[in-house]
């Protein structure tokens, strides 16, 4: 069953959505707050996301932009009462599928859901050689990396690392297995200065304030986090 989650902060409205959600063959959660609306998407699975604008602990424009971070594959459907055009468009570069202003037809708020689900499940998926959160893309098979828009020099050795490490998103990996991974372009083994100093370039090249993908667990390795912290 899609589980849909609406970020509202009109708890009658809340209600009547997750009433209707429910009534139309869907499981529905409720958050009033930006802060509940975060917290449920790190720990539970939604198949769709309903969301204000306008939030009492924050923009949900700014929380668009969070859980589009967090899983860029979840589709976000605005309901708002400002329906200024510039707003639409804001909501749209957010990555939202859909702008529904208030007041609105239930049944046609139904079919829109509809709609951006249909086409969340016919985008295609990513190649098992290719990473991507829409804002650093890797392709293994051709050896390339975009940052931004912007492409980026990535050595053999780094492409080495960042495969292993994106094969294995959310594992700790040891400096060791690394190491016993990672050759030279001689055929010679890295030695762990050598490690230190790849990775720490590697961050400098895909990384900013706000991508964050390698963390370093003190004492034990690195673990590939996908952007989330």
């Amino acid at each position: 069953m899609e589980r849909i989650l609406v970020v509202e902060d009109d708890l009658a409205l809340n209600a009547g959505l997750c009433f209707e959600l429910d009534t139309g063959g869907y499981s529905s959660a409720a958050a009033y707050t930006c802060a509940k609306a975060r917290y449920l998407v790190r720990e539970e699975r939604f198949s769709l996301v309903l969301l204000d604008v306008n939030l009492p602990d924050g923009n949900g424009f700014d929380l668009c932009r969070e859980i589009k971070k967090l899983r860029p594959e979840l589709p976000v459907i605005f309901l708002t009462a400002n329906d200024l055009e510039e707003d639409v468009l804001s909501g749209f570069d957010m990555g939202a599928e859909d702008y529904v202003t208030k007041p609105f037809n239930m049944k046609i708020l139904l079919r829109r859901i509809e709609v951006a689900l249909r086409r969340g499940k016919e985008k295609p998926s990513v190649p098992a050689d290719r990473w991507s959160d829409g804002f650093l893309l890797l392709d293994f098979s051709s050896l390339t990396a975009v940052r931004g828009g912007e492409k980026l020099a990535i050595t053999p050795n780094e492409y080495k690392l960042l495969k292993t490490l994106t094969e294995n998103s959310g594992r700790i990996l040891t400096r060791q297995l690394l190491l016993e991974r990672l050759w030279d372009s001689g055929g010679n083994f890295i030695d762990d200065h050598t490690l230190t100093v790849t990775m720490n370039r590697l961050r400098a090249k895909i990384e900013d304030d706000d991508h964050p993908y390698i963390k370093t667990v003190r004492g034990m390795g690195y673990i590939w986090t996908g952007g989330t912290t």
